[in-house]
């Protein structure tokens, strides 16, 4: 009887062993916590930049954590790129070990994910309402009928210039409300003439201004299916291609190659516009001594395209629930701020800068507030504005891929070639290296 009770003993005893470590083993297998019982809900999330994304996740742990003490959220910073190259390994690899509960994933790169491994993200259709954001942003974070990201800050753009350089070239900002990309370049030269500054810095290696334009065309580099490259075809892009070269041609481009050098273009006085994502704000406003000096007008639009707008978007990114141990916290988290809190972005907007698209939150005291820096504008309240206004475009799976390659043929057709014929071939080249 004795030995009988022994081995029962040791029999419960390994069955609590193995029950014990099972546990262990499932809750190490994401870096996110667990729903279940009465343990501490706890989950993780990635997202790059101190200043920007992760300040906004402090200020929205703060508010989560005042309805809900149980919860624990880990913010976890890694550089985008290191982001993207760990979250392909880990999709890739079928397991979910390592992965966080929430990941921050930029618009340009949402739909290859989405795509690629749709079971992977969880469908938030229910927990926000997607008409509550801004138009554009439904698109990158939805596929197949399904809305899985939560959209979050605007990449609105902005021609930010140089209200005195104009002035001096006989111009006021009111001259640059409702202009195309070619009045653009003759105001430029202009400039160039009474001023000697370039009206516009570029890289050569980074067509973002291409983008800003073909996007404010209603248009994009693939079509709507997300996959297909829409190049030799595409009269947006077409047109964008010779905006770039006139303004080459006009001599009102300084070069850069480098985010750097790109602050320092204007920091330095050196730049009369930047045309670019409401993102530059706070790089303008480091060099104090031009307070008063700057002022942000409408994007211009392309002369021939009819259904252009004074407005589009560059950057941008939005945050997604892993299907991993813990989603239902994260969803939680989610729709309870950056999905619904109008508060909690006036606060962001205030502390960090962020503009974000939630449509109700523009009504917010944060987004009346003037700027002296800029002469006294509301820039936010048009941001907002203008946020509204950008066309929805399908940024599908390759835009970097295809940019790669229009980067080449753009310089093959700065130094001659035919356009239609370096149109031509970036698409060939585009559909055999996205098979």
């Amino acid at each position: 009887m004795k030995k009988a009770w022994t081995l029962l003993l040791a029999g419960m005893l390994m069955l609590t062993a193995c029950s014990s470590n099972s546990s262990n083993q499932e809750g190490s297998s994401n870096a996110g916590g667990t729903d279940s019982g009465s343990a501490t809900k706890e989950i993780s999330i990635w997202a790059w930049d101190p200043s920007f994304n992760i300040a906004a996740l402090e200020i929205a742990k703060t508010a989560y954590a005042d309805d809900n003490p149980d919860a624990k959220v880990n913010v976890i910073e890694y550089a985008q790129n290191d982001i993207i190259q760990k979250l392909n390994t880990g999709l890739n690899s079928g397991t979910t070990k390592g992965l966080p509960n929430i990941v921050l994933i930029e618009d340009y790169r949402a739909q290859s994910f989405l795509q690629a491994y749709p079971d992977m993200f969880v469908d938030l259709s229910s927990n926000i309402n997607a008409g509550d954001f801004a138009d554009y942003k439904i698109g990158p974070t939805s596929h197949d009928g399904k809305q899985y990201g939560v959209p979050f800050d605007s990449g609105v753009t902005g021609l930010y210039v140089r209200t005195d350089y104009l002035e001096q070239a006989g111009y006021s900002v009111e001259d640059l409300q409702d202009i195309t990309w070619n009045e653009y370049i003759e105001i430029g030269k202009a400039v160039k003439e009474k001023t000697g500054k370039n009206m516009i810095s570029l890289d050569p290696n980074d067509l973002g201004i291409l983008r800003m334009m073909v996007q404010s065309a209603g248009s994009w580099v693939l079509k709507e299916d997300g996959t297909t490259p829409n190049l030799a075809d595409n009269a947006a892009l077409k047109e964008a291609f010779e905006v770039y070269k006139a303004m080459m041609e006009n001599n009102i481009v300084r070069m850069h190659s480098d985010w750097s050098q790109f602050v320092a273009g204007f920091n330095s006085g050196e730049v009369a516009s930047v045309p670019t994502g409401n993102w530059i704000t706070p790089s303008i406003k480091a060099e104090a001594s031009q307070a008063g000096q700057w002022a942000i007008a409408p994007l211009p639009v392309l002369a021939n395209q009819p259904d252009s707008v004074h407005a589009s978007n560059l950057g941008g990114s939005s945050w997604y629930v892993l299907n991993v141990p813990g989603s239902e916290t994260a969803a939680d988290f989610l729709a309870k701020t950056f999905g619904s809190d109008v508060e909690m972005y006036q606060k962001l907007l205030t502390d960090i800068g962020a503009l974000g698209t939630l449509k109700e939150a523009a009504a917010g005291t944060a987004y009346e507030k003037s700027d002296e820096f800029f002469g006294g504008q509301n820039i936010v309240a048009d941001f907002a504005k203008w946020t509204e206004q950008i066309p929805n475009v399908n940024y599908g799976m390759h835009t970097y891929a295809i940019e790669d390659i229009l980067i080449v043929e753009m310089q093959n057709y700065l130094n001659g070639k035919d356009l239609d014929k370096a149109l031509a071939d970036a698409q060939a080249q585009a559909e055999a290296q996205l098979k």
